[in-house]
């Protein structure tokens, strides 16, 4: 039985927990802040509350796998539901595109509707990923990562020079199919030019298996993962923050915080590693991917019935959540925004037709240095640096003994499911009690 200390209360960190202490080890988990669940809360103004980072999520097998491995199903505590919608894109040509998931024949209808050929084109290139998705989903994402016996297949992969910006300006003629397809990263801090092209892959995830979300918010998953921990028996300590890791004799020995150190076996990291002076060496030639702006709203009387999630095409780039909870005769957005913000993000929005401005009762405005500062880094993890960066993270080993890392800081997939998918290699190179 290993003493385990995990390194931040994310849903990557809770994951990590959570299966470690179902594989019998005894095992404290450390958040700077006051509650867990990182980006995976909610916020909570005036009788209004928003999801406060993610409202959907893709691969929901990784989350039922990871809360059947860690004790009771997914579904005897949190009711995940699949979206009709992905999103709804608008253009700046006045088209739209309302996009389904988890069914190529509806994919390929919608994207028609924008021009003949285009549905073609567009199922086309997001298939295109299904071998690649293999690969990475085979030896990248579910087996840790060793460079010495890594298969051809994703040596390859890993090494190609063709960023996600040159792969979709050869596939597509239409600019309104390369916004679709590279939106995501975009609005996640990446720059498409230093984007693998691999990584598009979220198209084909999201055309294989649909988009999912919690009616009431995505909090609740990190509220159950929360009970999940108290149930494995995980000795939870909130406002500790971990200063420094004590490596003795070239081995973790200990992890340092404000109360003294805590000795610890494995010590697992899901937080951006710059935090600890012992990691940060390893990691001078990354650069987290900041958030964007946040702005979440409670609005007042009848609003404009919107998908679960409209991205607005433009300058700024805008992305509209409208699933929040309001009070009776209210409703509550989250609008975020990324690009050139010369107004208020509420008048650019006012300019693409929908206009709230008169109806906002209550307001929260997060800039990306107060989302960094609250959360103690960036959910979005790592900017990519180059199409052959990948090997750049930390994850799941590090260069220190007994030391791993999970989290949104030590992988290259986008959103909770990779989160998860990099604490299920942390559990398996740690291994039974």
């Amino acid at each position: 039985m290993a003493r385990v200390v995990v390194v931040g209360g994310g849903f990557g960190g809770m994951a990590a927990a959570a299966r470690l202490a179902k594989l019998g080890h005894t095992v404290s988990l450390l958040e700077r802040g006051d509650q867990l669940g990182g980006a995976l809360t909610t916020v909570e103004r005036d009788g209004f509350g928003w999801d406060a980072g993610p409202t959907s999520t893709l691969l929901p097998a990784v989350v039922r796998d990871l809360f059947r491995k860690s004790g009771r199903p997914l579904e005897r505590e949190v009711d995940l539901q699949p979206l009709p919608l992905v999103r709804e894109h608008r253009f700046a040509d006045g088209s739209v595109l309302r996009l389904p998931g988890g069914s190529r024949a509806a994919q390929l209808e919608a994207v028609d509707a924008l021009g003949p050929g285009l549905g073609r084109q567009w199922v086309d290139h997001a298939a295109s990923y299904g071998e690649v998705w293999e690969v990475l989903r085979r030896e990248w994402f579910e087996r840790p990562h060793d460079a010495d016996v890594a298969p051809r297949e994703l040596t390859a992969l890993l090494d190609r020079r063709e960023s996600l910006r040159t792969r979709l300006r050869r596939t597509f003629g239409d600019e309104r199919l390369r916004l679709v397809a590279g939106h995501r990263l975009v609005m996640d801090g990446h720059e498409l030019r230093d984007v693998p092209a691999w990584a598009g892959f979220d198209s084909y995830l999201e055309q294989r298996f649909g988009a999912w979300t919690v009616p009431g918010g995505l909090a609740a998953l990190g509220t159950a993962m929360a009970g999940r921990l108290a149930l494995r028996g995980v000795d939870v300590r909130t406002g500790t923050e971990a200063r420094d890791l004590v490596v003795r004799g070239g081995r973790v020995a200990a992890v340092t915080t404000d109360g003294g150190d805590l000795d610890a076996d494995v010590v697992v990291v899901a937080v951006d590693p710059r935090r600890l002076p012992v990691l940060a060496p390893h990691v001078r030639r990354t650069t987290p991917a900041f958030p964007p702006l946040v702005h979440h709203l409670g609005l007042s009387g009848a609003v404009p019935d919107l998908a679960h999630e409209v991205v607005l095409h433009g300058d700024p780039l805008l992305v509209l959540r409208t699933g929040g909870r309001a009070p009776d005769g209210g409703a509550a957005w989250t609008l975020l925004a990324r690009g050139r913000m010369w107004e208020d993000p509420l008048t650019a929005l006012a300019r693409h037709g929908i206009d709230v401005r008169r109806q906002v009762v209550a307001r929260v405005d997060r800039t990306p240095r107060d989302l960094v500062a609250l959360w103690g880094g960036s959910p979005h993890g790592v900017a990519w640096a180059g199409p052959r960066s990948a090997r750049r993270r930390l994850g799941p080993r590090t260069p220190v003994d007994g030391v791993l890392a999970a989290g949104a800081h030590a992988t290259t997939g986008p959103g909770l499911p990779f989160a998860g998918l990099s604490a299920a290699l942390v559990a398996e190179l740690v291994g039974r009690a």
